[in-house]
């Protein structure tokens, strides 16, 4: 949903549409995020280590992609969610695995060389496939189930009452 100016028309903040009270939905951040990216911008509330994502391919295009390669094989009676589930489950024990014995690794995988940095990017990727996969097969719009989570993580965890902490959202007094 788009705020409006009392015209009915878009309101504008630094060239990007903004609703008039200063808040923003999840798309509409995702939108601000992506025109910030475009100009060079860094968004105040990033960490310090953030490596970002290519515009593609989208979600929608790894689910086709896939979509095509399982079709090609005749695999799609074999990718029943429960048997989904449990191949990206074993693929995050491989990512896991990649962890193990490291103690604490800080952000931007100082000290990994160029070929565990490859390994992870493959383990993820196999995630993210089954996951997408998943999705697919259960009818699930990740997309759009993804901007409905975080507006009720926003909801359940308001930044005035959380801020620096990690405790559960009903640990919280109100």
């Amino acid at each position: 949903m788009m705020a409006t100016s009392a015209e009915g028309t878009p309101a504008k903040v630094n060239g990007s549409t903004a609703p008039l009270n200063g808040k923003m939905d999840d798309q509409q951040l995702l939108e601000r995020g992506d025109a910030e990216a475009s100009n060079g911008v860094e968004s105040p509330h990033r960490r310090a280590v953030r490596s970002g994502f290519s515009a593609k391919p989208t979600l929608e295009d790894i689910r086709r992609l896939q979509a095509e390669f399982t079709d090609e094989r005749d695999w799609s009676k074999f990718h029943q969610p429960r048997s989904l589930l449990l191949a990206m489950v074993g693929e995050v024990g491989e990512v896991s695995e990649l962890f193990q014995w490291r103690g604490e690794v800080a952000p931007g995988l100082p000290g990994w060389s160029d070929s565990e940095r490859q390994h992870l990017a493959q383990e993820l990727s196999d995630v993210l496939i089954y996951l997408v996969e998943l999705s697919d097969v259960c009818g699930v719009d990740l997309p759009q189930a993804v901007l409905q989570k975080m507006a009720l993580n926003r909801k359940k965890y308001p930044a005035s009452k959380v801020h620096g902490s990690a405790k559960k959202y009903n640990e919280y007094e109100d």
